[in-house]
């Protein structure tokens, strides 16, 4: 029988931690061969049969662990031990659950952040045996959806900065600005951009537009970078700009901006990954499932 999703998090955190950096191929033939998946179930799909059984638990099973910082992705498909992970692996427990995850607080924080995060398994199995069907439902596509928007922080790191660039003003259309026409956004040149690397026009004629700066950065965006896109800003005299990054901003960036002659808005790479969930960019549609109710008045007389 394939092992449940939970029991794939600890062997898989001990496989990649033997080797300096695995790529996915090696991490499933590692689990075929740790529980013994046969030919036969590993040619088992999951109900909506787009996926096969094993690989959808092993592929949950990492994402959980990345979103505990147990592992992280150097590279695309490619998966590497942290040192959380090896303090994890020192005092190894018999299994790795989501109640044992939630310990760590970037994992309760994806999770379920308005829960207490120190929770230790038992009473994480007993809120979960005394949810209603209804509860688990939610809590299941909650969870979805935090794992879905690490995923996505992934492939845009993975993107080239000019890519990512184009990301930032799809995005932006999808949201509404720039109205309903595309070309009412653009790139502007790489060469020349002077801090400015979007602009979108609000009307027809392009008399109100919103300059848009994108930044691929690992590190913690401060308020000399806002300062400079201000300036870049006050150059065109505009009015209205959004600064997007793929890591996050300091509180000075943010006290800074709040307090602009300027509109200025700051998105850091956790609110693009759920700006892009809530827009459906650069995400496609999984499963569609309808929940009924009896209708009461129907049955009136």
């Amino acid at each position: 029988m394939i092992p449940d999703f939970q029991s794939f998090m600890l062997p898989l955190l001990e496989f990649i931690g033997k080797n300096e950096e695995v790529p996915m191929k090696i991490v499933k033939e590692g689990m075929i061969k740790h529980f013994a998946i046969s030919k036969e179930e590993q040619e088992q799909k999951t109900p909506n049969g787009k996926q096969y059984t094993y690989y959808n638990r092993i592929a949950w099973a990492i994402s959980y662990l990345k979103m505990a910082e147990l592992i992280y992705y150097p590279q695309r498909g490619i998966y590497k031990i942290t040192e959380i992970g090896k303090g994890v692996l020192q005092n190894a427990p018999e299994k790795i659950t989501i109640g044992y995850l939630r310990q760590f607080a970037n994992f309760s924080k994806h999770i379920n952040p308005e829960k207490i995060k120190n929770k230790n398994v038992e009473d994480t199995e007993q809120e979960i045996s005394e949810k209603t069907p209804d509860e688990l439902f939610e809590l299941s596509y909650t969870q979805i959806i935090s794992a879905l928007k690490e995923q996505l922080k992934q492939k845009i790191n993975e993107c080239s900065p000019y890519f990512f660039e184009q990301i930032v003003l799809d995005l932006l259309l999808k949201m509404g600005y720039g109205g309903s026409e595309i070309d009412n956004g653009e790139l502007t040149q790489k060469s020349a951009d002077e801090g400015i690397d979007g602009i979108i026009k609000e009307d027809k004629l392009g008399l109100d537009k919103i300059y848009i700066q994108a930044k691929k950065w690992e590190k913690t965006v401060g308020r000399p970078e806002i300062q400079k896109f201000v300036g870049a800003l006050h150059g065109k005299r505009a009015k209205k700009g959004v600064f997007i990054t793929t890591s996050e901003f300091s509180k000075e960036a943010y006290e800074y901006a709040h307090n602009l002659d300027v509109a200025v808005i700051l998105i850091d790479g956790e609110k693009l990954s759920q700006y892009m969930v809530e827009n459906e960019l650069g995400i496609s549609l999984k499963h569609n499932f309808k929940i009924y109710a009896v209708d009461n008045d129907y049955f009136e007389e």
